[in-house]
């Protein structure tokens, strides 16, 4: 062979190489809503003790993943993030949801069977502490929500809807779990997630770092100019008191949780818990740093 068709079968055999991978990426893009369901099933039967590549029960409807721009529910300070997050906790529900109470007690045998369900179908990416820190979820984008946290400020149907239709309406992997998971599960989930954020189960949030995350987001708007360092100091001091009485409100009513803050501050002012200045004060500075991305 003359060394001319030598590199012409080099250079033809290059083309065809390029073009099998062209068509490779092509078919990993197509099928990668499907493979974020199958890596939620794998890792969490991994998790249990099952074989690599064993799907298990834990196969749900995939979601596209998104690229960037749409953040986790709470998860971090990144101005993407946030913002993000401040979309999803006002999204309106679905009518089917809204209005949905948890009909399942949060007593221990809930709370076993919600333990059991989380670990074969969320802690590979929600990671065992619930922070969105599990060994699956550090390969995806958005990362995956640290739903300890925001459990504990969300509506039984936001979260009833969430768990049952995945993250397709956020640009998230999260999978459709409706169709793998039943009813009574689902609701098992939530007292589980919930306890997770509270302290019931695992170790809770830890009041000591929560406070020095509010207290570091306070800093940065004041930073940023957007709210005052007296404002911002009046946000910290009443925060604590809001947080109960969000608690004690928890999976009521039919809107995101934080959409009810203003009807949770108005019973606080009439209660004497709290000021109408102080509860001016709240609402005027959880909205800037809303709206500058830096609420966590």
């Amino acid at each position: 062979m003359h060394e001319d068709d030598r590199i012409f079968t080099r250079l033809g055999i290059a083309i065809n190489v390029l073009a099998i991978v062209a068509l490779l990426v092509l078919v990993v893009r197509s099928f990668q809503p499907a493979f974020a369901g199958m890596l939620h099933g794998t890792m969490g039967s991994m998790m249990q003790g099952g074989e690599p590549g064993s799907m298990g029960m834990g196969m749900g409807r995939g979601n596209g993943m998104g690229n960037g721009g749409m953040g986790n529910m709470g998860n971090g300070m990144g101005m993407g993030g946030n913002s993000a997050m401040m979309t999803m906790h006002h999204a309106e529900i679905p009518a089917e949801y809204a209005d949905l109470s948890n009909p399942v007690t949060a007593d221990e045998a809930s709370l076993a069977r919600g333990a059991e369900a989380y670990n074969l179908y969320c802690v590979s990416c929600h990671g065992a502490s619930g922070m969105g820190d599990g060994v699956a979820g550090a390969a995806l984008d958005p990362a995956p929500a640290a739903i300890a946290r925001t459990s504990q400020m969300l509506s039984d149907g936001y979260l009833f809807w969430r768990i049952s239709e995945g993250g397709s309406h956020f640009s998230t992997a999260m999978p459709a779990w409706d169709a793998a998971i039943d009813e009574q599960t689902r609701w098992d989930l939530i007292n589980y997630m919930r306890a997770l954020g509270d302290g019931t189960i695992g170790v809770g949030l830890d009041p000591a770092a929560e406070a020095a995350m509010h207290a570091e987001m306070v800093a940065a708007g004041v930073a940023a100019g957007v709210i005052t360092e007296a404002d911002g100091a009046t946000f910290l001091a009443v925060h604590d008191r809001v947080d109960a009485a969000m608690a004690d409100r928890r999976g009521t009513g039919s809107g995101p949780m934080m959409d009810q803050q203003p009807e949770v501050l108005a019973g606080m002012v009439e209660a004497g818990t709290l000021t109408q200045a102080e509860a001016d004060t709240f609402i005027t500075v959880r909205d800037a740093l809303l709206n500058a991305g830096l609420m966590q």
